[in-house]
């Protein structure tokens, strides 16, 4: 005797061993021996033997038509043994029986399951979107198909063209553009990436990156939403000084000057004057909306997204011409440049001139000469009270050799990029440094006196963090470190600006103890610089691959950091080296090999020690 049964969502075919009640020991074709229910037996049969009756009914329901078995099935459940006999007119054959139960189950469309063996066919509307839903996906698969195989052969299908912001930045694993690129790299056995790239698809390395990155930070774009008219600014004091600011040639936001003026007593007033923003764009304001949602200007080598529109940028900029609004730190000081007293005022700041650093020179740090260079005195004035500052604070600043980097977007194809060394720590760089850091330490003060509470950057045990509270900076060695100078290019300080103005004017707080909306200015703006900076740092990699490819460079130097991690000597680019050995020593030759600008790496390898 042999068995037709159901197990695990599956028919078999097998030799009855032993009949129990309610199981029985089974042996299938393959000789293997199985318990199995009773109640999952659905046919008990004489002939043929298992396999071949498992044979015969595979063939027979092969030429079964489904459609018209839902036809023939009437609207009830059924057995499929019973569908058997009216399909076949007679008593069905154990095989004709059991092909019926393979038709049945390979039609889930046409019937449903309802128990072992029996079934129920679908309803003329559920059938009828089973149907059309199948006969698109099989639309759907031809498609996918020949898509893949125009992107296998090189070519891109304008279905493709019109898809590749999503394939690039947004992938939507079930978009059929994505099930095409993914069957082509399956077939070529490549990555998307560089699939599309040999299809065409990437005609610029740097905006392939650069959209990336909009894509992620900028889903809307950057266009700056309707804000309406520029704000008027207040009627404000007009300060009785000379301002200049010290800045590279390509700044336009500029948030500081300086000014020094000799006192009849032989002191000199020193201000420090940071642009004033705040006067105009309350909180709450459309203008705010813009800042609270891009939180700081991005930089990056040759171009930036900015926080505000240029046009409000343009009447808040500290540029040479006319008075602008200011929030003005003035320290007196004693001749040798050691503060006495300072205070803070809102007003109106005369800006004179805005000197570039590429040009100013370090005439100042000498000693003074005829037909010095103008502003040389003031330069003097400041650097006599950053040396004061630094001494007190007592964390000399460590000379570090920075990168400037300069596209040429008009160079063929792509730009072309110089990258300038800059050493940090010259006196020019400390003297700004120590103003802007004396400045928003002073300012943190003066919020802690008026119990108000601002956007802190606090430094202890190594951690670095923001706080809405003031706390030390032990890196910069000051008691409290206030995001206060910058309001043009990053939010935190525009909020912090708002509260100073209140603090020094006696209006109400913005911003009061608790705010929910300090807080949440807190997190997002950590989140969202953390996110501009590593953006920066990508695209500087990016560009000093760039330099690599565009100057053919086929050996650079490097000094060793740690393990197989190297900086190059004439770019701050760093890489490891697979093959460096142990004891190459501090400084190597490495072979430059190919540069991938869209995965962004450069294949290096040992070439020896580094002389010289």
């Amino acid at each position: 005797m042999h068995v037709f049964f159901e197990d695990d969502g599956a028919f078999k075919a097998a030799t009855v061993l032993a009949d129990n009640d309610t199981s029985l020991q089974v042996e299938t074709a393959s000789g293997k021996r199985m318990k199995i229910k009773a109640a999952n037996v659905l046919l008990r049969f004489a002939d043929p033997a298992p396999a071949a009756l498992l044979a015969e009914a595979h063939a027979l329901a092969d030429d079964i038509d489904p459609a018209f078995l839902w036809e023939a099935s009437g609207g009830g459940e059924f057995a499929f043994v019973d569908l058997a006999a009216e399909y076949f007119g007679r008593a069905p054959q154990p095989g004709e029986a059991a092909s019926l139960a393979f038709c049945l189950h390979g039609s889930p469309m046409y019937f449903y399951k309802k128990g072992k063996g029996r079934y129920k066919a679908a309803p003329p509307e559920a059938l009828k979107a089973a149907l059309a839903g199948a006969a698109r996906k099989r639309r759907e698969a031809e498609e996918v198909a020949e898509l893949a195989g125009e992107l296998v052969a090189g070519r891109l299908p304008q279905a493709i063209r019109e898809s590749l912001p999503m394939l690039l930045y947004r992938p939507d694993k079930q978009a059929l553009a994505s099930r095409a690129v993914a069957a082509a790299c399956d077939s070529a056995h490549t990555n998307a990436l560089a699939l599309l790239a040999a299809c065409g698809a990437i005609t610029s390395t740097h905006d392939y990156h650069f959209d990336r990155f909009l894509a992620e930070a900028f889903p809307r774009g950057t266009a700056f939403p309707s804000y309406g008219v520029v704000p008027e600014v207040p009627e404000l004091p007009l300060a009785g000084v000379q301002a200049f600011s010290i800045d590279d040639a390509a700044t336009t936001e500029i948030d500081d000057a300086f000014s020094v003026r000799a006192l009849p007593d032989g002191n000199f007033e020193i201000g420090i004057h940071i642009a004033a923003p705040a006067v105009a764009i309350p909180r709450g304001s459309a203008l705010d909306a813009i800042a609270r949602a891009r939180l700081s200007t991005v930089y990056m080598p040759g171009r930036k997204i900015t926080m505000l529109p240029d046009e409000v940028i343009g009447r808040f900029t500290l540029a040479a011409g006319m008075p602008r609004p200011a929030l003005s730190l003035y320290i007196e000081t004693a001749p040798d440049g050691t503060p006495l007293r300072q205070a803070t005022r809102l007003e109106r700041v005369p800006v004179a001139a805005n000197l570039r650093l590429d040009a100013i020179g370090e005439q100042f740090a000498m000693s003074a000469s005829p037909n010095e260079p103008r502003w040389t005195d003031e330069l003097r004035a400041l650097r006599r009270l950053t040396e004061k500052l630094e001494a007190a604070r007592g964390k000399p600043d460590v000379p570090r050799l920075d990168y400037t980097f300069i596209v040429d977007w008009d160079a063929a194809p792509d730009g072309k990029v110089s990258i300038v060394p800059r050493p940090r720590g010259s006196p020019l760089d400390k003297l700004v440094a120590e103003l802007m850091i004396h400045v928003n330490s002073s300012w943190g003060k003066l919020l802690q006196e008026a119990n108000a509470p601002g956007l802190y950057r606090t430094q202890q045990a190594g951690k670095v963090k923001m706080s809405t509270k003031p706390e030390a900076h032990q890196g910069l060695g000051v008691a409290q470190y206030l995001w206060a100078s910058s309001p043009l290019r990053r939010y935190s300080d525009l909020v912090n600006q708002r509260q100073l103005i209140a603090a020094v004017r006696g209006d109400p707080l913005p911003y009061a103890e608790g705010d929910a909306e300090l807080f949440a200015v807190l997190g997002d703006f950590e989140a969202t610089y953390a996110q501009y900076a590593e953006f920066q740092s990508r695209m500087e990699h990016y560009w000093c691959l760039r330099w690599l490819d565009q100057e053919k460079s086929a050996e650079a130097t490097a000094s060793v950091v740690r393990d197989n991690l190297v900086r190059f000597d004439a770019l701050p680019l760093y890489v490891r080296v697979a093959d460096l050995p142990a004891a190459a020593g501090p400084r190597v030759r490495l072979a430059i090999g190919a540069v991938d600008l869209l995965a962004t790496t450069v294949e290096v390898r040992y070439a020896g020690v580094a002389t010289g």
